[in-house]
């Protein structure tokens, strides 16, 4: 780590003027970013996207390089919270080099936490590399322990392939955690024993109403957790918990297992009073909300200079456009999505 300290004082960091915080017009600072750094998966899950996507050119993404210098740039902002996601990110050519980049900041106390969400699939190869670089910590998308509704719904995944990247990130010290999305008819049978069974080795599990995002058929699919919650109740005694960490989840603790479930709901009851959350795809376009359209091109000061000036600046104007809230909802009229760009376009 000490030679990371090093380099994060040659590129200037600790010499630097501070930057002023990024604060919303609800005076809510953003403290969290989420970054994609590809649009490509090795699989292809039923709410996330079509099974024949058509991914961007290469040409179109971001470098290593620019996502460096993007993510620092908001960090030297005030972000303390780093999440890089995909599609899955663990596909993109070159992407231990990126997390050991960034892991400078870790180590000079920039970041308070820099993690990923993975698929699983690719967590055996890179678990030990990522421990290495003070990364403590991934969540893992697993939405059924049934093999065959596994590959139904990931199309092409292989579970006992997702499980073994999990004992690898756990043999590796990393604390995984498990997010499930809630999928009306197919996995909601399945919670009690996903409750059990994460508990069981250690890792909170959070369930995630889907989002209607991209026309994939989410109005069949929609479960609201309200009433997973409700008949969970029945088989466990849940108890509300103060607990928070740093995304939207809220959660209880579930006293037969002693481990923690978490429940992000965002059409039964939304989490936009506290967001202190942004997104930036892996073409340099900021979300400032998951659930708006509304965005800005970062992609264009970042190569138009080499300073950081008209970054900054254009990060600026469009935090000032950050909504209060966003405009999730299923469309039961008319069948279609809130958003018409899928999951794996902005980033999970």
């Amino acid at each position: 780590m000490g030679a990371q300290v090093e380099q994060a004082k040659a590129v200037g960091f600790d010499d630097a003027p501070g930057q002023p915080a990024l604060i919303d017009p609800f005076g809510r600072a953003i403290s969290y970013l989420r970054v994609s750094v590809t649009d490509r998966c090795d699989f292809r899950c039923v709410y996330c996207m079509s099974e024949d996507m058509a991914f961007l050119p290469k040409a179109d993404l971001l470098t290593l390089e620019e996502l460096d210098r993007l993510c620092s740039a908001f960090i030297e902002r005030g972000v303390r919270k780093l999440r890089l996601t995909g599609g899955e990110p663990l596909v993109r050519r070159g992407i231990m080099t990126l997390f050991s980049t960034l892991s400078r900041h870790l180590a000079a106390g920039r970041l308070d936490d820099f993690t990923l969400t993975t698929n699983g699939s690719q967590l055996a190869k890179y678990a030990s590399g990522l421990a290495g670089l003070g990364i403590r910590r991934v969540n893992v998308s697993l939405d059924t322990l049934d093999p065959e509704k596994f590959r139904a719904i990931t199309r092409w995944g292989g579970l006992q392939q997702v499980l073994a990247g999990i004992d690898a990130a756990q043999a590796a010290g990393l604390h995984v955690k498990i997010n499930a999305v809630a999928l009306k008819g197919v996995n909601e049978d399945e919670f009690p024993r996903l409750i059990e069974w994460a508990h069981g080795r250690g890792m909170d599990l959070t369930l995630i109403e889907v989002m209607p995002l991209g026309e994939i058929g989410r109005l069949d699919q929609y479960l609201p957790l309200s009433m997973v919650r409700a008949r969970l109740s029945e088989q466990f005694s849940l108890e509300d918990l103060d607990y928070r960490s740093g995304g939207p989840a809220r959660y209880v603790k579930v006293a037969e297992t002693g481990g923690r479930l978490g429940f992000i709901t965002p059409l039964t009851h939304n989490f936009c009073e506290s967001c202190n959350r942004v997104r930036v795809t892996c073409t340099g376009t900021l979300y400032m909300c998951l659930g708006q359209e509304d965005a800005a091109d970062l992609r264009k000061p970042l190569r138009a200079f080499e300073g950081n000036d008209l970054l900054f600046k254009a990060i600026d104007e469009a935090i000032t456009r950050k909504p209060k809230g966003h405009d999730f909802v299923i469309d039961r009229r008319h069948r279609r999505p809130a958003l018409a760009r899928h999951m794996s376009v902005t980033g999970g």
